[in-house]
C-alpha cells in the first residue's frame, strides 16, 4: 500500500467500524476517478462515510441535501443582475467544489438529478449558454435510500450509469455497534476528523494508478467478463464498453491499494460486483447475486 494511504485508511475505519472492504472500495473509486453510490437504509452510516472521505482527502467539498423541491439551479449556481457593474454576475452553486456530497439524491426529481450528468461525465457546468469548468480532482458520492422506502426517485439508467461504483454498507456487527453505542469512534466528532492528503497528493496517486500494469491474461479475463454478460445469461443487461474501462480502471487502483504496480485476476474479483451490479440490474435486489453469476462462469486460469 502507498504509504500516503495508510494513515487515511486507518482514520476512516475510525468513522466506519468494521467496513474495511467498503472503505477499500471506496478509495478505489476515487483513485480510479469515479463517482460513488452508497445505498442502505437510513442510518447505516452513508452520509457519515462520505463526510468522513471528504474531510480526510482534505478536498474543498460541499454537502448537498437533496429534496423533492429542488432545481437544477440549485446545484449549479444562478446569474443575478449587479446594478453597480450593469451587468449580470454568476454565482456558483455547490457543485463548484472538488468533492460534492450529494445526500439522499433519489428524493429530488429527475429533472434535478439530471443537473449532475455532464457534470459527472464531463467535469464541467454550462448555464447561460457558458461552459464554466470545475475544480479538479472533482467526484460526486451520492447516498440514496433503497427504492422501497417513500418519496423516493428512481435514478434513471444513464444516470446511474456515470457512477463507477455502487456500495451498500449493511448492518454493523454486534462489536462494532458496542463500540458505536458507548462512543468508542469518531463518527460523532467531526471536528476530530485529520486532513491527511490533498489534491495534489490524490491526483499523484490516480497518476501512479493509471501506470498500472495489465498483462494480457489479465485483460482477456476482464474482456471475457464482459461478454459472459452478453451472451448466454438471461435476465442481465448487457455491460456496456464504458463498464469495461471503469472495471479496468478500478481493477488499476485496487492493485496500487495493495501495493502493487500490476493488475492481477483477484483484482478483478475484488472490484467486480461494486463495479457492475448497479448496471447489471437497477434494482438493489439482483444486481450482486448476478455479478456473483458472472463470476462463477468465467475461469481466469487459461
Amino acid at each position: 500500500m502507498p504509504q500516503a494511504l495508510e494513515p487515511v485508511i486507518h482514520q476512516l475505519q475510525q468513522v466506519l467500524l468494521d467496513k474495511p472492504v467498503a472503505i477499500r472500495l471506496a478509495l478505489t473509486c476515487l483513485i480510479a476517478r469515479g463517482h460513488l453510490l452508497i445505498e442502505d437504509l437510513p442510518g447505516m452510516g452513508k452520509t457519515t462515510l462520505s463526510y468522513a472521505l471528504a474531510r480526510t482527502l482534505g478536498l474543498s467539498h460541499q454537502r448537498v441535501q437533496f429534496t423533492a423541491d429542488m432545481l437544477p439551479a440549485d446545484l449549479i449556481g444562478v446569474s443575478i443582475y449587479a446594478t453597480p457593474k450593469q451587468q449580470f454576475e454568476f454565482h456558483p452553486g455547490p457543485l463548484f467544489s472538488q468533492l460534492v456530497l450529494a445526500d439522499e439524491v433519489n428524493r429530488a426529481s429527475p429533472k434535478t438529478q439530471s443537473a449532475l450528468l455532464e457534470a459527472m461525465a464531463e467535469g464541467q457546468v454550462s448555464t447561460d449558454g457558458i461552459t464554466r469548468a470545475l475544480p479538479q480532482p472533482f467526484f460526486v458520492i451520492a447516498t440514496q435510500n433503497p427504492m422501497e422506502q417513500s418519496g423516493t426517485f428512481p435514478l434513471p439508467e444513464s444516470q446511474l450509469d456515470r457512477f463507477m461504483m455502487k456500495l451498500s454498507l449493511g448492518y454493523p456487527s454486534l462489536e462494532a455497534e458496542k463500540q458505536l453505542l458507548t462512543g468508542q469512534h469518531l463518527a460523532d466528532s467531526g471536528e476530530n476528523l485529520c486532513a491527511l492528503m490533498g489534491s495534489a497528493q490524490l491526483q499523484d496517486l490516480q497518476q501512479q494508478a493509471d501506470g498500472v500494469g495489465v498483462a494480457d491474461m489479465v485483460l482477456d479475463y476482464l474482456l471475457e467478463l464482459i461478454q459472459a454478460s452478453r451472451h448466454g445469461h438471461q435476465g442481465t443487461t448487457p455491460l456496456s464498453p464504458r463498464c469495461s474501462r471503469a472495471l479496468l480502471a478500478a481493477t488499476k487502483a485496487w492493485a496500487l491499494l495493495h501495493g502493487r504496480n500490476f493488475a492481477v485476476p483477484d483484482d478483478v474479483q475484488a472490484v467486480f460486483a461494486a463495479v457492475t451490479a448497479h448496471r447489471l440490474d437497477a434494482g438493489r435486489h439482483q444486481g450482486n447475486s448476478r455479478a456473483q453469476s458472472l463470476l462463477e462462469a468465467v475461469n481466469p486460469i487459461r
